[in-house]
């Protein structure tokens, strides 16, 4: 995304109307004061200052800009963060890559039309929908808080509705809403009803349909667009992410109407996946708000093999999850309009965590009685104890020696006889997807390692300068053909880079200088490194300290003293520069 975009939603979003939509905030002097968004407090330290476009805690240290407080307070990343802002202030937001804006943009538009023409027939009275939701008990408030439509039973209302706005076919086919066979366009959900998908940046990004009577599929979700991707979204979220932050705790479950229904009896930390076993890309978005995860799944076989799934990869991502079969009752929707919420709140107490469930599972496979079945047992059970820490392991070992009548010892033989240590867990990674332009310095060191490859070696000391997506994408492809000993072959790199990057290495490459002493010219770009990140130091103790009127004298001693020891170590390098 290019970087006059971000700018752009920066100059038109005031941070003291943004972040005064959330925190009571005060005049002081010639700055904003209130209380703490982010953490507890009674007597003001969160200051914001209209001049600098900052704001800055003085008791938990949050500090940043209006994206940083957007991002923080909604628990978002970069770009939804960005996206929001765009959003209110009515910024386009550019693409420097991946996909023109404006086609998503009119696909957003298309979505939001469609949600607006099921709303407004669902309303229309008499419909099934309507009946439909009023059998499972379903009040006015929740159904308008979500959107609940209703796509009639005709095969050309919603296309005739979105063609009279002028939306061209291609992005209705794009989007699924309509299909064509035979020569003729229709509506792909009829006689359903309707739940839009919301992102967690307020965008409608698809639809799930529920169809009314016996009608196959039962749901229907829209197909995969350049806006929708099932795999990176959950159902709900958009409602329900700050109740799962508060909480620290999300519940997981299946389906639309289990989220409403619990949502409806007063279990707000909740979502689902859509129509889909969980992934990855869902378990990095529940993990931004909490590591806690309840996984309510029907306790059908379908419902006990997506949990034995779903546990896999949360562990996988570093959740403490537990799973709850509901019993007394088809699913959670239903347990909760017969039992109420605290029923439910008692019954999720008694959910498994993931190595008790695992073994759980694992057993019911095996007769425990037959020894064969015994030793296919352990073996199975070991494989999960891999998977946990030294400390969770010792102590599953006793519990499985207990529970399952097998010495500790042959457990522990067991294990020192399969491949030692347990394996790597994947680990979140999240992608940014701003195109920052290389800066001087890393074209400086791509010229230092070009020129004199021994510097590889020391990676470790450079990446962090690396923020361009360019620049990172050349160093990966130095890494890909780096061979110890031997310099760089530049056509080689080359070869392993997309063409914005390849450009990029190119023009580096035209400009190159004679770089005469090598060693001294890579200490200059480390140093350089450490000095502007030091110069960032700076600038944000100087602005503290602006905004540090009324404040405690030692809280101000404090940030004075440690900008006289920044601009000293900033001094020092310098120095040592020349």
């Amino acid at each position: 995304m290019r970087d006059n975009s971000i700018e752009e939603v920066k100059s038109r979003c005031d941070i003291v109307d943004v972040i005064g939509r959330e925190v009571e905030l005060k005049r002081a002097g010639s700055n904003y004061k209130g209380l703490c968004p982010f953490h507890k407090e009674k007597t003001p330290s969160f200051v914001v200052s209209e001049d600098k476009q900052i704001f800055t805690c003085f008791g938990c240290g949050a500090t940043g800009d209006v994206i940083e407080f957007e991002q923080k307070y909604y628990n978002l990343d970069f770009m939804e963060a960005l996206e929001k802002l765009a959003s209110e202030c009515g910024v386009t937001i550019e693409h420097g890559r991946g996909g023109d804006t404006s086609d998503r943009e009119e696909l957003y538009r298309i979505n939001r039309e469609a949600a607006k023409f099921f709303y407004t027939a669902f309303r229309r009275a008499p419909n099934k929908g309507a009946e439909y939701m009023k059998g499972r008990e379903i009040g006015e408030d929740i159904l308008k808080k979500f959107g609940i439509g209703y796509a009639d039973e005709n095969w050309d209302s919603l296309y005739n509705y979105l063609k009279g706005l002028g939306f061209p076919d291609d992005k209705m086919l794009k989007l699924g809403l309509i299909s064509f066979s035979k020569g003729k366009y229709y509506d792909k959900f009829r006689d359903r009803v309707m739940f839009p998908i919301i992102n967690t940046g307020g965008k409608i990004i698809g639809f799930g349909g529920r169809a009314i009577g016996d009608v196959m599929p039962k749901y229907l979700n829209s197909q995969e667009s350049s806006v929708f991707m099932k795999k990176n979204n959950l159902y709900g979220l958009n409602l329900t992410r700050q109740e799962i932050s508060k909480e620290n705790s999300a519940v997981i479950v299946e389906g639309y109407m289990d989220v409403i229904g619990l949502y409806q009896g007063g279990v707000r930390n909740v979502s689902a996946s859509l129509g889909t076993a969980l992934t990855d890309s869902q378990a990095k978005l529940i993990k931004r708000y909490t590591k806690n995860v309840i996984l309510s799944y029907d306790a059908d076989d379908a419902g006990r093999a997506a949990a034995l799934r779903g546990i896999d990869i949360l562990h996988g991502q570093g959740c403490r999850v537990r799973v709850l079969h509901v019993t007394d009752g088809k699913d959670p929707d239903e347990f909760i309009r017969k039992k109420g919420r605290q029923a439910f709140l008692d019954l999720t107490e008694t959910a498994l965590p993931y190595a008790d469930y695992k073994f759980d599972a694992i057993s019911r496979r095996h007769d425990m009685n037959d020894t064969e079945e015994r030793l296919e047992f352990l073996k199975e059970a070991v494989g999960v104890l891999r998977t946990l820490s030294p400390v969770e392991a010792d102590m599953y070992i006793r519990k499985l020696s207990s529970g399952y009548d097998i010495s500790e010892g042959a457990i522990r033989k067991e294990m020192a006889e399969t491949e030692s240590g347990p394996p790597d867990r994947k680990r979140a990674s999240r992608e940014e997807h701003v195109d920052i332009p290389m800066g001087r310095l890393e074209k400086n060191i791509i010229k230092v390692l070009i020129t004199e490859s021994r510097f590889y070696e020391r990676a470790g000391e450079f990446t962090a300068a690396f923020e361009s997506t360019d620049g990172k994408a050349i160093l990966k492809a130095m890494d890909r053909v780096y061979e110890r000993g031997k310099e760089f072959d530049i056509n080689l790199i080359l070869d392993n880079l997309d063409e914005s990057a390849a450009e990029a290495m190119k023009n580096i490459d035209c400009d190159m200088l004679p770089v005469g002493d090598g060693q001294k010219m890579f200490e200059d770009c480390l140093d350089a490194m450490k000095i502007e990140k030091l110069q960032k130091k700076e600038k944000l103790l100087t602005d503290k300290i602006t905004m540090a009127e009324g404040m405690d004298d030692q809280v101000v001693k404090g940030l004075f003293e440690e900008l006289s020891d920044t601009r000293s170590e900033i001094s020092s390098l310098r120095k040592r520069g020349h």
